[in-house]
């Protein structure tokens, strides 16, 4: 519904740039204007005054004030200089201000309108100055006749009427909007082509619609756990998630660097030239064994960048144990089935052989048994994760004819929430196991789990009745790819189970027992935060 009353980039851009194009040259044509009005009526001024310096100082006319009939002379020569020069009037009069001239000749030989000769006639001076004359309102230029003798025997006065002048001025402002216009129509169509290229530029994209991509790119680039970085077509670093940065140590300050600089052995510019997808690629990042996937950026069928998105090989081989866990509680899962199939199909035999006495015994022995299990595994340990755990390597040691029991002092609610399958599988499993196979060669075959969750921390222990462990080796026992078992893909049990101990900021106790064999303590705190790190 917002997107309804969004106006587009387009019409923003054409709106914003028509509308400062017009308030700029209202400006720029009001001020143009105002100094040109000022500068023609300055002009005009100035060309009445030298009009009637020009006529003051012509020698015929300062002559014609001793004849006579003076206007019979100056009329028809201030006639003919007024035509030329496009003046309203030009007037000439005596120091009595009597007219000898005037565009009206019923007006010669009455006195001047305007009362403003007093400077010229009573003082020498040029000038102008605006009046009402008896043509109207006008801009004058008043200039003093003088005789041979320098006394003043009249005046000067050429008009134009304030009215021409604005007419005059008028015209110019029409050229002036004409040309204002066309600057703007142009800035118009400018602001069109401008508007498109960026229109283009965000591949038509509006700015709500950027922003919320961006938005969006933000959020799966934070939550993505792989780290993911981005070149352009340089080798420019453009982009570095979180993830990344955690992974190897990264700041923002690699951003804008060249990827060769803060990756020494980077394989990115390779797919820049070549265009190809690498996936799935190991490789050491500062130090850091890492799987690589390299993605081209293309554009116009040309590569414009890569992206490239790595994840720790630790941490995946990690996962890939949990998930060989849960398969091999599967395993244990089937395997229990198949052996409760085997018993039910003796009970069968000996129930057909009449062997009823046999089969009672047997099916007694096996119900004790299981009761005594079901006992302490689902009513003393309440957590149905443990449970599940444990049914498999219940079935799992029964295949393997090895004794596991469980502890009667063991009592376990459920488990906090931050303590997961996932967890749980990893560490109990593995240390089960290392169990069982410790005592796989030994003439007694017996392991035992305690549990309790008395106090800050869930506890784990678990018993064997192996050969203990070499004193040599307990320091090395949780290193990744350590083993005292001979064969390939061996030593990632117990370091797996340490990791996720210590994920949980948990921890793991080793020892070896008097009479043989040893204990796996387990500790994993039941508040995360307070827990040993």
């Amino acid at each position: 519904m917002k997107k309804c009353f969004n106006v587009s980039l387009q019409t923003k851009l054409l709106v914003l740039i028509v509308t400062l194009l017009l308030l700029v040259i209202i400006i720029l044509t009001g001020i143009f204007s105002y100094f040109e009005s000022e500068q023609t009526e300055e002009q005009m001024g100035q060309m009445a005054l030298l009009t009637a310096k020009t006529v003051s100082f012509i020698p015929k006319i300062q002559e014609a004030f001793s004849e006579e009939d003076p206007p019979k002379t100056i009329q028809p020569i201030v006639e003919q200089i007024r035509k030329e020069v496009g003046a309203e009037f030009i007037v000439v009069g005596n120091k009595e201000s009597i007219r000898y001239s005037h565009p009206d000749v019923s007006k010669i030989r009455k006195k001047m309108v305007g009362d403003d000769n007093n400077k010229a006639l009573l003082e020498g001076k040029y000038y102008t100055s605006k009046a009402k004359g008896s043509l109207g309102p006008s801009l004058r230029g008043k200039a003093p006749i003088f005789d041979n003798n320098g006394n003043i025997i009249g005046i000067v006065s050429v008009g134009f009427m304030i009215e021409d002048i604005k007419q005059n001025i008028s015209h110019k402002w029409k050229r002036i909007g004409i040309f204002a216009l066309l600057a703007l129509c142009i800035g118009a169509c400018g602001a069109v082509l401008l508007s498109r290229n960026i229109r283009k530029d965000t591949l038509g994209l509006e700015p709500w619609e950027i922003a919320s991509l961006y938005r969006e790119r933000n959020a799966i680039l934070s939550s993505v756990k792989e780290g993911i970085i981005a070149v352009d077509d340089k080798g420019i670093i453009t982009m570095l998630n979180q993830s990344a940065k955690n992974l190897l140590g990264l700041t923002e300050e690699a951003i804008h660097q060249p990827i060769n600089k803060i990756f020494k052995n980077t394989k990115m510019y390779r797919v820049l030239n070549s265009g190809i997808v690498e996936q799935d690629q190991e490789m050491i990042l500062l130090d850091k064994a890492v799987i690589v996937n390299r993605t081209p950026i293309f554009e116009k069928n040309r590569v414009v960048g890569v992206v490239a998105s790595f994840r720790d090989k630790l941490e995946m081989r990690e996962m890939i144990n949990t998930l060989s866990e849960v398969s091999k509680y599967s395993e244990d899962l089937r395997a229990q089935t198949h052996e409760f199939s085997n018993k039910l199909y003796v009970i069968s035999g000996l129930l057909q052989l009449g062997e009823y006495k046999e089969a009672i015994e047997l099916i007694q022995k096996e119900s004790t048994i299981h009761r005594n299990q079901n006992q302490l595994l689902f009513e003393q340990i309440r957590d149905k994760k443990v449970q599940a755990i444990l049914l498999g390597k219940i079935s799992k040691a029964s295949e393997q004819k090895i004794t596991f029991a469980i502890d009667e002092n063991s009592s376990l609610e459920e488990l906090p929430k931050h303590i997961g399958i996932s967890n749980l599988v990893v560490i109990l499993g593995n240390i089960i196991d290392n169990a069982f196979e410790a005592v796989t060669n030994c003439e007694k075959k017996e392991v035992s789990l305690f549990a309790t969750d008395m106090g800050n921390d869930v506890v784990f222990e678990v018993v064997d009745s192996g050969v203990g462990i070499d004193p040599l080796h307990i320091h090395n026992l949780f290193k990744r790819g350590f083993s005292t078992k001979p064969g390939k893909d061996r030593g990632y049990g117990l370091a797996s189970a340490w990791e996720a101990a210590q994920e949980l900021n948990g921890y793991i106790e080793v020892q070896n027992l008097k009479m043989g064999g040893s204990v796996f303590s387990i500790f994993l705190p039941k508040n995360k935060e307070v827990g040993k790190n």
